[in-house]
Order: structure tokens, then C-alpha cells, then sequence
């Protein structure tokens, strides 16, 4: 089987996985949320706890804000529980993504995730106080339509309603139904800590590493052994597991 065929079979798997009981998908462009003025990228930096997701299964997802080495360059890191590729029945990931900022209006950026099929997605904050909550937008052209995702973060694993509140009110006046949320559960969440975890990121799926991923797959996925690419790329690691299950809902957040 030559590498455009396993591309191909690797790009279906992971838009199958997408394409269940992620993202919000809509006919016509992209709602628009304005951007927030005077917005300081800086302020944002560190850890979040989303608290609603627009229709999402995950559990304790967390985003890490962190600068890189380029002007308005930055990392996003999703880190969350569960149960991915049917491998077993509670998984922690690790989901690195790229975000670019616009010099004249830093709060309007572009996210680039190695998974989502569908390339990259604006990304909009468009409502934050920097020390409570932040209102994230991200949204996707797809074929006549889009997919669009909100995101209510806080700085701690609970929100008070006045914020929640605030962030809903305003998706809901520029027509993005505040119904798609669904709460996100950050309670017994110590496990992230724990051995078990995919990590994604931009090296995961170069050329090199499907090639040698698809080789490996089957002999090391269900074995519960560490599962290394190219450079230590981790895509999988396991010390122990004692129960697998398949999950007809699983889900990656191929979209922040």
C-alpha cells in the first residue's frame, strides 16, 4: 500500500472521528463575533478551564496558553479525558495546536491543528477579564457550510452564573445558539497526572511518522506498551490496561 493510500485511509479514520458529536455544523459562512478592542494576549497566557463547550463528550478539558518564540505566535495545548480510537475505556490526550495572531487586532487569530481535515480556523476571543473567564470562538469553512465551536473558560474549575450568563447572552445576539453548549465536568480530574496519554501534535502526522505509525499499529496499539515515532513523538502510551471497550461516541477536539 503506497503512503497516498495510507494518507488517505488515515484522513478518513480521523474525520470519521470528528464527525461524531464534536462540533456545531451549519449551512452558509461563518457567524461573526467581533473581536474585543484593547485585548492583551498577555493577560490570557497560562491555564484555563473550560467549563462550556459547544457539544462536546470530553471531560476535564484544560487549554494552556503559551508564547513561542515569534512575534504574535503562540501554543494552544488541550489537555482532557476521553476514551479515543476505542483503545480503552478512559484515555487522557494532549492536543497541540498553533495560533497566529493579527498584529492590528491580536484578539482575531488563525488556529492550525494537525487533525482537523478540514485545515485551518479562525479563532476569535471575543470576551474575557483575563482573571474569571474567557468566551472563545473558532470557526471552519466546509463544504456549504461551516463548523463552528464556543468555548466558556475560567480560571478555576467553577464559574460564577453572571459570567456564564454574559458569554451565552452575547453568542446568543450574534446568532450562535447558546443550546449547543454542554457542560463540561471538571470534578475527579487527578487522573490527567496519570501514565496513559495521547499526545498529537505537529510532528505526529508528517510523512515519515504515518508511514511508520501504520506499520506499528496493529501490534502495538493493544499490547499496553509505550508506542514511540520518529524523534520520541508519542502518539500513544501505556503502561498498564486491564479493560478495553468500544465507545461508539468517542471524539478527538479536532477543532479548539
Amino acid at each position: 500500500m503506497g503512503l497516498l493510500k495510507i494518507t488517505l485511509v488515515l484522513m478518513v479514520s480521523c474525520s470519521s472521528l470528528y464527525s461524531v458529536n464534536c462540533h456545531s455544523y451549519h449551512f452558509g459562512q461563518c457567524p461573526t463575533l467581533e473581536p474585543m478592542t484593547d485585548f492583551s494576549m498577555d493577560k490570557l497566557l497560562g491555564k484555563w478551564y473550560a467549563i462550556q463547550k459547544t457539544s462536546t463528550s470530553s471531560r476535564c478539558l484544560e487549554y494552556n496558553f503559551e508564547k513561542t518564540g515569534e512575534p504574535n505566535a503562540y501554543k494552544l495545548d488541550q489537555m482532557s479525558e476521553n476514551s479515543i480510537i476505542n483503545v480503552a475505556k478512559s484515555n487522557n490526550y494532549h492536543y497541540v495546536g498553533n495560533l497566529k495572531a493579527d498584529p492590528s487586532l491580536p484578539s482575531r487569530m488563525i488556529a492550525n491543528f494537525p487533525l482537523s481535515v478540514a485545515g485551518k480556523a479562525s479563532f476569535v476571543v471575543f470576551s474575557t477579564d483575563y482573571t474569571n473567564y474567557a468566551g472563545i470562538f473558532s470557526c471552519q469553512k466546509i463544504p456549504l457550510g461551516n463548523r463552528h465551536s464556543v468555548t466558556i473558560l475560567s480560571r478555576s474549575k467553577t464559574l460564577d452564573k453572571q459570567y456564564v450568563d454574559k458569554v451565552r447572552n452575547r453568542i446568543a445576539s450574534s446568532n450562535v445558539n447558546p443550546f449547543d453548549l454542554t457542560i463540561v465536568d471538571q470534578n475527579n480530574c487527578a487522573h490527567l497526572n496519570t501514565t496513559m496519554r495521547v499526545e498529537i501534535n505537529d510532528q505526529t502526522f508528517s510523512s515519515h511518522n504515518i508511514g511508520q505509525a501504520v506499520r506499528k499499529v496493529g501490534s502495538k496499539i493493544g499490547d499496553g506498551v509505550e508506542y514511540v515515532i520518529e524523534g520520541g513523538k508519542k502518539i500513544y502510551k501505556s503502561v498498564s490496561s486491564s479493560e478495553t471497550k468500544d465507545n461508539p461516541n468517542s471524539e478527538f477536539e479536532l477543532m479548539p
